[in-house]
């Protein structure tokens, strides 16, 4: 399954987000008590729900469970604008009792509906592991990307570097030459 570049970036985002919440500075499990506390400011957070939908969608981890789990990973191809809203995922995604009073606090808000099927989806990016051998397989793809355009084969040379010089010298002869142009003497 190919994610969309919309869930791929946000699931990128969202991880990040619960990776930020997980543990203080001591290292300790703090997950669970920043969670109640983001869920308590969820009438702030609804004003990020259109620029920074990871940052307000981490309030339902575990808020959801996904009984059509193959129509999921169909939503998570597409682009926003074709996501269907919360009311027509019935049955698709069923919301935590725990959870029914923040979402009725989003949903409240214009564009709480489709922002509910996007915090649904990335929930099921994380809960089900779905895309994470693909981010490391994107990752894998760009630095062969960036090597390909910097012409590196991986042991820090170019392409250009690793050939003789077009007017038919050796490398040897072109170094020579070239030192002899900057004023050291030639061994011969």
């Amino acid at each position: 399954m190919k994610l969309s570049r919309y869930f791929s970036d946000l699931r990128k985002a969202y991880e990040a987000e619960l990776d930020d919440l997980t543990s203080d500075s001591e290292g300790k499990d703090v997950l669970n008590k920043r969670l109640a506390a983001k869920r308590s400011e969820i009438g702030f957070l609804v004003q990020m729900l259109d620029y920074s939908p990871e940052m307000v969608a981490v309030v339902f981890h575990r808020a959801f469970r996904f009984p059509k789990l193959a129509a999921m990973q169909r939503l998570l191809t597409l682009p926003p604008e074709a996501l269907p809203t919360w009311p027509e995922l019935a049955g698709t995604v069923v919301l935590e009792p725990w959870a029914q009073t923040v979402a009725l606090k989003v949903l409240a808000e214009p564009g709480g509906a489709a922002f509910m099927t996007v915090a649904a989806c990335l929930e099921c990016l994380h809960a089900h592991g779905i895309g994470s051998a693909e981010a490391a397989q994107d990752a894998s793809d760009d630095e062969e990307d960036r090597r390909s355009d910097e012409g590196d084969d991986g042991d820090g040379l170019s392409a250009d570097d690793a050939s003789d010089p077009p007017d038919g010298r050796s490398l040897d002869e072109a170094g020579a030459d070239w030192l002899a142009d900057q004023g050291f003497e030639r061994k011969d």
